[in-house]
């Protein structure tokens, strides 16, 4: 490293008066003594009428030397900006996925929440097939969030304490069958140990009365349900049962995590 914490030397070079380091400034004084002894740069090798212009060129390569290496002393900026995490994606089943699709739209860091199906085969992944129980399928909502804004931790908090009820099995509220089923979808085996861990502490601290019933399963594939099923509660919010069944739940949200509801624009 060249420059240092030295008082400042003043030095003309070239027909210019620069502030340098006391150390860099013994560099180039050593430079222009090579330059005035060296053969190669002698009075006697040079026409007379030429030797101030050759001077000077010398000159200007070193302090050329000089500004390089003044700023390859300047410490690198670093950057204290923490890199951008990729969106994670997480398939939630829990009941109607109207209800479970509002709930997680109106989170902060969720960019999307899109109602559909898992557990099944894409031939029967249509609400009128998957209405009879018999596809394997469950109602889902696919989750895409961003992790420095909302941690998988705050998704399980919703999930389990806001959206639905994970001690009800095959069933939520009004509705009955195994497409209504509690399950957690997981895309790698950092969910899966994620939820592991989440559903034993709730059951360590006895959070609910009942056992928590809530599969904790690999997604095999999740297929969008249809057009009219994306953002019910927000196109339907007079709808009987979008009343009784899942304004209440917003109005939960709202009341228990304050903090991760998204400001509306």
């Amino acid at each position: 490293m060249l420059a240092t914490s030295e008082p400042a030397a003043k030095m003309r070079i070239a027909g210019v008066t620069v502030a340098v380091t006391s150390d860099i400034a013994g560099f180039v004084a050593r430079c222009v003594k090579l330059v005035n002894t060296c053969p190669a740069y002698g009075r006697a090798t040079v026409h007379p009428f030429r030797l101030p212009a050759r001077t000077k060129g010398v000159m200007h390569i070193i302090f050329a030397a000089l500004v390089a290496l003044q700023l390859a002393a300047v410490p690198a900026t670093s950057s204290t900006s923490t890199p951008a995490k990729s969106p994670e994606h997480i398939v939630l089943a829990g009941g109607c996925f109207w209800g479970m699709e509002a709930v997680f739209d109106s989170l902060k860091g969720v960019s999307s929440a899109v109602a559909g199906y898992a557990g099944g085969s894409k031939a029967t992944a249509h609400y009128e097939i998957v209405s009879t129980g018999l596809t394997g399928h469950a109602e889902s909502v696919q989750i895409t969030f961003d992790p420095s804004q909302i941690s998988l931790q705050q998704i399980f908090d919703v999930y389990f304490l806001v959206a639905h009820d994970p001690t009800q099995l095959d069933y939520q509220g009004p509705d009955h069958g195994k497409q209504y089923r509690s399950a957690i979808f997981y895309s790698n085996d950092g969910q899966k140990r994620a939820a592991l861990e989440y559903i034993k502490r709730l059951q360590d601290a006895k959070t609910f009365s009942g056992q928590i019933v809530t599969q904790v399963v690999p997604l095999p594939a999740f297929y969008p349900a249809e057009a009219h099923h994306q953002h019910y509660v927000a196109n339907n919010p007079n709808d009987p049962y979008v009343v009784y069944e899942d304004l209440p739940k917003l109005d939960n949200l709202h009341k228990r995590f304050p903090q991760l509801v998204r400001s509306k624009s």
